[in-house]
C-alpha cells in the first residue's frame, strides 16, 4: 500500500511560498516552529518531532545519510544553494498541483508560478480575504463604497479559492447572518479610523467584516478556506475550535467550506465533515510538525470524516523541506491507515486504493474544479 500511495501525485490544496535565499542556523531553526522568538539557550528546534523528522527524511534528498547532524546538513544545504535545494525538495514532494495562499509574505518568497515550475506541477492562487479588504481600505475608498469595491476586486481575480483568517483576528464564532449594507459601511468606517489613529495600515479584526468577506467569496463562487486551530502565537487557540463555526457553515451550504490544519481540533473537524454536507477537512501544518506521530493524527482525522471529504495540504512555508516532509509523512500515515484496515478486513485492498486516490487528489480536483 505504501508503494502505491507513494506513486500517487498529490494536490496540495493549501501551501505558501518558500525562501529563495540562504539561511543560517538560527534562521533555519526559526522556520521549524510557529513561535515568533527563539527558545532559551540550549533549546534547539532540531530536538523536536519536526526536527527529527527532517533529519530522518531530508538529508538523502541532499545526498547525505539519514540522520545527518544538523551542522552537516546545513553545510550541505549552503553548498548546494537555495535554488537547487528548493528544486530538489519541491520535486521530491511529487505534486500534481499546488493551491498557494499568497496573503502572507513577511519577506520576498517564491510565488505560485515559480513554485509550480520547481515542482513540475500546476500552480494556482488562493486569495486571502482580509488582505483584499485591507488593500481596499488603504486605497482611500469611502466607507459607503467599500463593499462594492471588495466584491469587484474579488470578481476580477483569477483564483481557485479564498481564505479567511478570522481565527487569528476575531475568533471562529461567526454568525451565519449576512451583514447588512449599513453594518458593513459602519465597520469599514471604523477600520479606516483605527488605521489612521494607529498610524499603521488597516487590519481587519471585526466579526462583521470577516462574515462579510466570507459571503463575498461565496457569492463569487469560490470554495472558502478557514484557518482552524494550530498556528502561530497570534492565533487565540481558545477561539479556534471549528465547532464555533457551525452556524456560518450551515448558512454557507452548498458553498464548500475547507477547514484547514484543525489540530488539536481535528476530531471536531471530522465530525463537522460528517454532519454538514459542505464541509471538507485536512491535517496540514500539523502533519510535519508531529513528525513520527503524524500517523496517529491522520487516523484520528479519518475516524468520522467521510473519505470523500478529506484533502491533502502541507501548509509549507519558508522551507522547501516542509513540502517534502508534509507529503512524505502524509503518504506514510495514509498508507498505514488503509493497509491496516485492509489487513483487518474493514475494507478490501481495492477499496483502499480508491480511497487513496480520492484523498491524494480526487477530492481536491472535484471541489476546486482544477
Amino acid at each position: 500500500m505504501l508503494e502505491y500511495v507513494e506513486s500517487l501525485p498529490l494536490v496540495d490544496h493549501h501551501c505558501h511560498g518558500v525562501f529563495g535565499r540562504a539561511l543560517d542556523r538560527p534562521a533555519f531553526e526559526a522556520s521549524l516552529t510557529e513561535a515568533e522568538t527563539p527558545g532559551p539557550p540550549g533549546v534547539s528546534m532540531f530536538d523536536t518531532q519536526v526536527g527529527f523528522a527532517l533529519r530522518r527524511w531530508c538529508p538523502p534528498v541532499l545526498d547525505l545519510d539519514a540522520h545527518a547532524e544538523p551542522d552537516d546538513y546545513l553545510a550541505r544545504r549552503a553548498e548546494l544553494g537555495a535554488a537547487e535545494v528548493n528544486r530538489r525538495f519541491l520535486a521530491a514532494a511529487a505534486l500534481d498541483a499546488l493551491y498557494v495562499d499568497t496573503g502572507y509574505s513577511p519577506e520576498a518568497i517564491l510565488g505560485p508560478a515559480e513554485l509550480g515550475r520547481l515542482a513540475g506541477a500546476d500552480a494556482h492562487e488562493i486569495v486571502r480575504l482580509e488582505t483584499v479588504a485591507e488593500q481596499v481600505a488603504a486605497g482611500g475608498v469611502e466607507a459607503a463604497r467599500f463593499a462594492d469595491e471588495v466584491r469587484s476586486r474579488l470578481d476580477a481575480l483569477d483564483v481557485v479559492g479564498a481564505k479567511s483568517i478570522a481565527a487569528y483576528r476575531a475568533g471562529l464564532e461567526l454568525s451565519g447572518l449576512r451583514p447588512s449594507d449599513a453594518e458593513v459601511t459602519g465597520a469599514a468606517g471604523q477600520l479606516m479610523l483605527a488605521a489612521e489613529a494607529g498610524g499603521n495600515g488597516p487590519r481587519v479584526c471585526d466579526e462583521i467584516l470577516h462574515r462579510f468577506l466570507v459571503w463575498c467569496a461565496v457569492d463569487a463562487g469560490l470554495p472558502v478556506q478557514f484557518h482552524v486551530g494550530y498556528g502561530d502565537v497570534d492565533a487565540d487557540l481558545r477561539r479556534g475550535d471549528p465547532l464555533l463555526l457551525i452556524e456560518l457553515l450551515r448558512a454557507m451550504d452548498p458553498a464548500p467550506a475547507m477547514l484547514l490544519h484543525n489540530y488539536p481540533f481535528h476530531r471536531h473537524a471530522g465530525y463537522l465533515a460528517q454532519v454538514l454536507p459542505n464541509v471538507y477537512v485536512d491535517a496540514g501544518l500539523a502533519t510535519h510538525n508531529l513528525g513520527h506521530r503524524a500517523p496517529a493524527l491522520i487516523a484520528e482525522l479519518l475516524e468520522l470524516a467521510p473519505f470523500g471529504k478529506v484533502l491533502y495540504s502541507s501548509d509549507a512555508f519558508g522551507l522547501a523541506e516542509l513540502y517534502h516532509l508534509g507529503a512524505l509523512l502524509f503518504r506514510h500515515g495514509l498508507a498505514g491507515f488503509l493497509a491496516g484496515g485492509a489487513e483487518d478486513g474493514a475494507w478490501t485492498s481495492g477499496d483502499a486504493g480508491r480511497v487513496a486516490r480520492l484523498i491524494a487528489s480526487g477530492n481536491a480536483r472535484r471541489v476546486y474544479g482544477r
